[in-house]
């Protein structure tokens, strides 16, 4: 249960006033919100202070108000694979339910702050679950090569390292071309 005084200026916290206490009233709004900053996992994230396209319902129910909604943001992170940047958008879907009064709620549950609710944390949860652990600049980029490093996609088919097996590396010396052998 989370229960904070909300700032009604910052940009994530919405007004339910205009829906009263009245089940069944219902408002749509389409807010761009900047990107709250620490939304990443890993290798790709949210930049801060992004444009975020919301599409929310708010419907006023007898616990609470339930908030629905989509939010479309751009990404910005690096290829797990080859490590070029890369970005790209994401769409995350979100639906909570913000109780009026603490009695009605669990421990984990979002409580109104009188009639001010906070679209953040679910937003944060929304696109924290959905990032890619492993995001990649495409489905066939081959990688970097575990030896030299260099980008298996520039190098082309035919890059290949020699290995010797370190047991057998001391008779390398030994060996003797026949072409060099006829030489001589």
């Amino acid at each position: 249960m989370t229960l904070h005084s909300l700032d009604p200026r910052a940009p994530w916290v919405i007004s339910t006033h205009d829906l009263g206490r009245r089940p069944g009233s219902m408002r749509r709004i389409s807010p761009v919100l900047p990107a709250p900053a620490d939304l990443a996992v890993g290798m790709i994230g949210v930049p801060k202070d992004a444009d975020v396209e919301l599409d929310i319902r708010l419907e006023a129910v007898m616990e609470g108000v339930l908030v629905t909604g989509t939010a479309q943001a751009p990404l910005s992170g690096e290829c797990s694979r080859c490590l070029d940047p890369l970005t790209s958008e994401i769409e995350v879907g979100f639906q909570e339910l913000f109780f009026y009064s603490a009695e009605d709620a669990g421990e984990d549950d979002l409580l109104l702050d009188g009639e001010l609710l906070d679209l953040e944390p679910i937003f944060r949860d929304a696109v924290v679950l959905a990032l890619p652990l492993s995001p990649v600049c495409g489905e066939d980029c081959p990688g970097l090569c575990t030896e030299c490093g260099v980008k298996l996609a520039e190098a082309g088919p035919d890059h290949r390292h020699e290995r010797i097996d370190a047991r057998w590396a001391s008779l390398q010396g030994l060996v003797v071309d026949k072409k060099d052998d006829q030489e001589g």
